[in-house]
This record gives structure tokens, C-alpha cells and sequence, in this order.
């Protein structure tokens, strides 16, 4: 099964300060056909003019992490940690049984862009936890770099969900492939550039869906930057 979500198709909101694209339904944006997938509940590509942002909410029972493609955001929580996420970070952040925060630009001048996303977890009551770790060009580099997973494999931050999450820098023409196990899905989300898979020419903002193979094949039309998950079936 391949499915596709373009991203002129997605959700849209604009707040001034806030331009926000919803791949899956959130906030005012409803969409049955668009629920999540699998695990997955969230991916919002954000962009937060200078100084603005996102003052203290609370979450719970969520994992969530934020990947910035450009700009500088600064995290602050009810866990004591205050922190500016940049290009080459990862946040990962557990709300488990709640946690307070607040997101903001941390620059005056520049736009900040990011990804916001949001997986459900394996059950409820977790005990919440903050995590940011580096993750540099070199490391993304035309390979599958596991930045987010249930066991920690690799260095990556933890997740409590049977996810786990790949960031790549795939220069022109290169291939990568990703085996699946049975029973196993993955979403492509294109951050920027152009690639094939599938049988399928993805561009910026783009999300594809795959099941039912033993592997998918990605190839680089452009320079480009993507987040690949590799999903179980959905546990919570």
C-alpha cells in the first residue's frame, strides 16, 4: 500500500505571527481521512516569526519532538530545562503524565521553521522526560541516521512507543533502502528537496505512506532532507 499526502492538500493556518501546514488534523483543522497514521498523530511544519512563539501549555501522554530545518527555537519546561534547539539538534520530549512548556523563536530578527510532531505512546502514565541531542550534517549524510527509538539503539533519544525515527541529508542521486519487518510501516516526510520512492516523486512538504513491502527504495532528484519512521502497529 503507498499513500500519498501532498503537501498543498494539508491543512493550513495562518496567525500572523504563526504559519502553521498540518499533515494530519489538529487544532481547527478536521480531516476523518486524516487522523495520523499508525502511531503517528502529528506533523505540523511551523514557521514563527522573530520573537513570537508558543507561551507555557501543557501536554500529556504524548511524545513529541521538534526538528528545526532553519532558525533557532528556545524551550523552556516545568522540568527545569531551558534550552535553544537548532539545525542538527533533535528535541524529544515525553508529556507521560504532564508536563508544562513554552516554545518561542529565540531570534529577534529571523523566522524560525520546524517540525512539530507527535506519536502516541505505548500506554499511558509515563513518567515525562526531556531529551536534545546533536545530530550533524556528517552524521545524516546519505545513510539513515536513527535519531529517536523504544531501546535507545545507536545513541538515539528515547521513545515509548515501538517507533523509530530516521533523519537523512541525501545528496543528489544517491539511493538508500529501508528493509521492513512484517507488519511494519513507514511515512516519508520530505522536508525539502525532491526525491523518488515508491514509484513516486515527493517535494517539499510532502508525506508518503508505505506498508505491505519488504522495503522502500528512496533516490535523491535534488539535494534533500526527509524524516523517515518506521512504525509498528499502533499501541496506546
Amino acid at each position: 500500500m503507498v499513500r500519498i499526502r501532498r503537501a498543498a492538500e494539508r491543512g493550513h493556518a495562518e496567525h500572523g505571527w504563526l504559519d502553521s501546514w498540518h499533515t494530519f488534523s489538529f487544532a481547527d483543522y478536521h480531516d476523518p481521512e486524516h487522523m495520523g497514521w499508525r502511531s503517528l498523530r502529528v506533523v505540523n511544519e511551523d514557521r514563527v516569526a522573530a520573537g513570537m512563539g508558543f507561551p507555557t501549555h501543557g501536554h500529556r501522554d504524548m511524545e513529541i519532538i521538534s526538528y528545526v530545518v532553519s532558525g533557532a527555537l528556545r524551550h523552556r519546561d516545568s522540568l527545569d530545562h531551558e534550552q535553544v534547539l537548532s539545525p542538527n539538534q533533535v528535541q524529544v520530549m515525553s508529556a507521560g503524565t504532564g508536563i508544562m512548556h513554552s516554545e518561542f523563536n529565540a531570534s529577534r530578527e529571523a523566522t524560525v521553521h520546524f517540525l512539530q510532531i507527535w506519536l502516541l505512546p505505548d500506554r499511558t502514565g509515563h513518567t515525562p522526560r526531556y531529551e536534545q541531542r546533536d545530530w550533524p550534517e556528517s552524521m545524516r549524510l546519505n545513510r539513515l541516521c536513527l535519531v529517536a527509538s523504544p531501546d535507545g539503539a545507536d545513541g538515539s533519544s528515547l521513545l515509548h512507543q515501538e517507533a523509530r525515527v530516521y533523519a537523512s541529508l541525501l545528496a543528489t542521486g544517491h539511493r538508500l533502502e529501508h528493509a521492513l519487518a512484517p507488519g511494519r510501516g513507514v511515512w516519508l516526510q520530505l522536508v525539502r528537496g525532491e526525491v523518488a520512492a515508491q514509484g513516486v516523486t515527493l517535494r517539499a512538504g510532502d508525506g508518503l505512506a508505505v506498508d505491505g513491502v519488504p522495503n522502500v527504495g528512496i533516490v535523491a532528484i535534488a539535494d534533500s532532507e526527509f524524516i523517515l519512521f518506521d512504525l509498528g502497529e499502533e499501541s496506546a
